[in-house]
């Protein structure tokens, strides 16, 4: 069945979610969210979530630490985290990425 209900959001107005990322567009299966002009920081504890993560990087470098890799992230790049994976991210120079999930993360 297809769904009649369409939606647009803009980043200026768009609510933030309690890890700092904005809230972008979200539908039943799949949600999008911006982490904009992230600082460097120390890395954080792995985290294990209960959904997919695809995303983009428009600006920066951060560092993917997945299943015990370490992957390098920077302008251009894309990854993708599947579910259930444990992860963690640690930002290191100013970062600003996309990611959609799926199904779409709460939070």
């Amino acid at each position: 069945m297809t769904s009649n209900i369409f939606n647009k959001v803009s980043s200026l107005s768009s609510p933030v979610g309690t890890m700092g990322q904005k809230l972008l567009a979200s539908g039943q299966n799949i949600s999008m969210r911006l982490w904009e002009n992230e600082k460097p920081e120390a890395s954080r504890e792995y985290s294990i979530r209960e959904y997919e993560t695809v995303g983009y990087v428009i600006s920066g470098k951060a560092e993917l630490n997945i299943d015990e890799q370490k992957i390098t992230l920077e302008t251009g790049d894309s990854w993708v985290v599947p579910k259930g994976a444990k992860h963690f991210y640690a930002i290191l120079e100013n970062f600003t990425a996309v990611e959609a999930t799926y199904p779409p993360a709460e939070k």
